[in-house]
């Protein structure tokens, strides 16, 4: 899909922004561009669709020397995500998503159905194609931003930290829900991060790059299991946990298969029996198809006891989930970082498998941090 070979960006009177890239990406590939700031990486982005010419080498897209290509036909087939946004205040959001549709001539209903259709893609209701963007808030803002870059269906899309303004729990769902979007929209993806979580969580592969040069690219198991050198190491940073059992890799390995589970009709006076007998102060509640609807819990039953009496009255439907194949490192780090005591994991149909509460995790970040002293101590006894 896109090629670097031998690709060298010279500033006059300063050292190789890029020194001499070759570099491979896949089809339907996200791969990320990480590195110290001045290590080439914004550069190394900015080359692919010209804002930023190389001074030697050669980069294809689809097998097509870009060097050769009309540069604004080369730009409105790429599509592209910065920080900053940039949505056109005077433009509504559907003028917004549509810039390049409209460039390229689609006529003006296809540009309307194709941003109702995008809106859908990050469940935005079509109220919002006639909203300016001072009415929307900071994450919907960037999901327009990402709409945007789709709006043409390019086959790649180049993201300049795209979420790096936004608050961390905004960060977080934007991640994942942009993850879920590229995998099933099989869109190459090149991004550029300083952050080494969202690089872990959302790459396929990563590029870390110093000095204007790839110090070591591969997925994020082999980085974190295998560090080229110190210089990795350190900028991956000691502290962040590596799975020590390679055999357990998703949230699916260790949920618990039976959670405490209640349905929408029954009465407050059954989810306490329930919570009494399971010895839980919280019920997961969910349909007849088992697809979960929200959660309850003791203080929410103590709060309403004397103006409702059903579940589906009080029950709260903002629930952080996962799905069964999610990455147990990215699980971790949520339930330690945002405190919480479980997360329901959900099928693609939102149908509730299981539970990761913080406990199952204990026997993996037990392994991760004293395994192998514990091997050492056994072996040496």
């Amino acid at each position: 899909m896109l090629k670097f070979d031998h690709v060298t960006k010279v500033y006059e009177g300063t050292n190789k922004a890029v020194d001499d890239m070759n570099l491979e990406v896949e089809k339907g590939e996200f791969v990320v561009f990480i590195g110290p700031s001045g290590c080439g990486k914004t550069t190394t982005m900015k080359m692919i669709n010209r804002l930023i010419e190389p001074s030697n080498g050669s980069i294809y897209i689809e097998e097509e020397n870009i060097l050769e290509k009309d540069l604004v036909q080369l730009r409105r087939e790429i599509g592209y995500v910065i920080q900053q946004i940039g949505l056109f205040p005077h433009m509504t959001i559907q003028e917004n998503i549509s810039i390049v549709p409209k460039l390229l001539k689609w006529p003006e209903e296809k540009r309307k159905s194709r941003a109702a259709e995008l809106l859908q893609l990050v469940d935005m209701e079509p109220e919002y194609l006639n909203r300016y963007p001072h009415e929307l808030s900071g994450g919907q803002q960037q999901r327009i931003g990402v709409l945007r870059a789709l709006a043409a269906d390019p086959p790649l899309i180049l993201m300049d930290e795209p979420f790096g303004a936004l608050d961390p729990i905004t960060r977080d769902s934007l991640q994942e829900e942009f993850k879920k979007l590229q995998q099933s929209l099989g869109k190459t993806i090149v991004f550029v991060t300083h952050d080494m979580d969202e690089a872990l969580k959302l790459a396929d592969r990563i590029v870390i790059m110093r000095d204007g040069q790839l110090v070591q690219v591969g997925t994020p198991d082999e980085i974190l299991r295998s560090p080229a050198d110190q210089f990795v190491e350190e900028f991956i940073g000691k502290e962040r946990l590596v799975q020590a059992r390679p055999n357990i890799q998703t949230v699916e390995q260790i949920m618990g298969s039976d959670p405490a589970t209640i349905t929408e009709d029954k009465t407050l006076t059954d989810a306490i029996q329930i919570m009494k007998d399971r010895r839980v102060d919280s019920l997961l509640v969910v349909d007849d198809q088992y697809v979960l609807k929200g959660f309850i819990d003791i203080e929410m039953i103590d709060q309403n006891r004397k103006k409702a009496t059903q579940v589906g009255e009080v029950l709260e439907t903002e629930l952080y989930t996962v799905n069964e194949g999610t990455l147990l490192r990215d699980t971790i780090h949520k339930i330690l970082r945002r405190g919480m005591k479980y997360v329901p994991v959900v099928d693609q149909n939102k149908r509730l498998r299981g539970l990761v509460t913080r406990a199952s995790l204990a026997d993996v970040v037990y392994d991760s941090i004293w395994g192998e002293e514990d091997q050492l101590a056994t072996t040496e006894v």
